[in-house]
């Protein structure tokens, strides 16, 4: 039972995608945190008026005639 071969390590393809992995994540954080643009939860939400009251898509700003209630 001597004579077995050692373990020989980790293989070079799993060391090359871990590095690989790796760099790839550091430049995904580098980029999300000095890319600069608009990031987080404002991002998804409706661009409308300082109050938050937001006319529906099919709604345009065209005057009120007379009999019209708004």
């Amino acid at each position: 039972m001597d004579d077995l071969p050692s373990y020989p390590g980790t293989p070079r393809w799993v060391k090359v995608s871990g590095i690989l992995a790796g760099v790839v994540s550091m430049l995904l954080v580098t980029v999300m945190l000095f890319g600069g643009g608009r990031h987080g939860p404002g991002r998804h939400l409706p661009a409308g008026e300082a109050d938050g009251d937001t006319p529906p898509a099919g709604v345009t700003d065209a005057p009120a005639r007379e009999g019209d209630r708004r």
